[in-house]
């Protein structure tokens, strides 16, 4: 089952003589429960797919389609309700709300939304996050490696369409940069969550179910590493 299709999606940025291509005519699809890398040297335009895929940056053409739904012939309003419900973000530097305690960062999409916390869902989420002593710690009471598992409860506890990852271990030290690609996979086969991350880890790339390559804004290899 396709979960995001990807048509013809262009993004330019500025005009002209100075505009420059950041994304030039990308098309590609997803199937639900899939651990997708995308991968591509710094300025490839990788990151600027994910903002797209994500909502948070809008496209000079084409569509992006999650879940049956074309994200961009929103209006900005159901975009921004979309976004909340049906995309995990998950950012290199964590991007914690630096008041907010453990509890209150992973469970303020829902807030935000007005929905209910499932107080079983979110123990859950804990538990395999090993966070179970830090719910009432602040950002920076946290180590890196537990400020990025915030993030991924934040990310997962909507239960959204898609995960994405960007270079979500770029920050952490080896140790670390492992066991948080180990619950990202975790919550991939557990949870059948679809996964898309960026990353310039070839060794975090191999452990996806395909690698798709970037360079200049296009698309130079698709590839399948496991069924």
């Amino acid at each position: 089952m396709q979960i995001l299709k990807v048509e013809n999606l262009s993004k330019i940025y500025g005009s002209g003589e100075t505009a420059v291509k950041a994304l030039d005519n990308i098309s590609f699809s997803v199937n639900k429960g899939e651990f997708l890398a995308i991968v591509g040297p710094s300025g490839s335009g990788k990151s600027t797919l994910l903002h797209i895929l994500g909502g948070v940056d809008i496209p000079t053409k084409g569509k992006v389609i999650v879940d049956n739904t074309d994200v961009y012939a929103m209006d900005e309003t159901a975009l921004a309700i979309f976004r909340r419900r049906q995309i995990g973000l998950i950012y290199q530097f964590y991007n914690l709300i630096p008041v907010l305690d453990v509890t209150e960062n992973i469970t303020l999409p829902l807030l935000l939304d007005g929905r209910k916390v499932d107080q079983d869902n979110f123990n859950n989420i804990i538990k395999i996050l090993g966070l179970e002593e830090r719910l009432n710690h602040l950002p920076n009471q946290l180590s890196g490696g537990q400020q990025q598992r915030v993030s991924i409860g934040r990310a997962l506890i909507g239960s959204p369409a898609i995960i994405l990852a960007d270079e979500p271990t770029g920050n952490l030290d080896t140790k670390n940069s492992g066991e948080i690609i180990r619950l990202l996979k975790y919550f991939h086969e557990n949870y059948n969550q679809t996964l898309l991350v960026i990353t310039h880890d070839e060794s975090i790339a191999l452990q996806a179910d395909r690698i798709i390559s970037i360079e200049d804004g296009r698309i130079t290899r698709d590839e399948v590493i496991r069924r």
